[in-house]
């Protein structure tokens, strides 16, 4: 196994027998494996990115559409509204 201060390069069989631990050390350390076959990289076992938390204003924006106005009556009487 290689490694320099952002990643460490191994080869395919290593990281097969070593494949959970890289998995936590990957999480913790938050640095990048580059692993390998036969000196030829191959895949790139990289960190999820840190879930942004949601601002608690304006999340909901976009959502609802207005319609028009919402004060005034819409035009036909109510059975409620009827004096009696």
């Amino acid at each position: 196994m290689v490694t320099n201060e952002k990643d460490m390069v191994i080869p395919a069989g290593e990281f097969k027998a070593r494949c959970l631990a890289l998995l936590d050390l990957v999480g913790s350390s938050r640095r990048s494996i580059t692993i390998t076959k036969r000196g030829t990289p191959v895949a790139r076992l990289v960190p999820l990115a840190a879930d942004e938390p949601r601002a608690c204003f304006g999340w909901l924006a976009g959502m609802v559409s207005g319609e028009g106005d919402v004060v005034n009556p819409v035009g036909d009487p109510w059975e409620a509204e009827a004096d009696g």
